[in-house]
């Protein structure tokens, strides 16, 4: 199977960090509205089974200083 890329990759900016990213964030949520949600209901702890992360996710959280090393 071949992966077809329809957007070539942008290079990262040198010396970009997770504080630039969260600024660019909040630069364009204006940009991008959202619903209107209610309240956050409790949900029971029956309802709770765990919270899975693939392997290359997890991979890629741990090699970011910035989580926590």
């Amino acid at each position: 199977m071949t992966n077809i890329e329809l957007h070539p990759s942008l290079p990262a900016e040198p010396g970009a960090s997770l504080a630039s990213l969260r600024g660019d964030c909040a630069r364009m949520a204006p940009h991008w509205p959202s619903a209107e949600r209610g309240p956050a209901l409790p949900v029971p702890p029956s309802l709770i089974h765990g919270v899975s992360v693939p392997p290359r996710s997890a991979r890629l959280l741990d090699a970011m200083s910035e989580y926590g090393d």
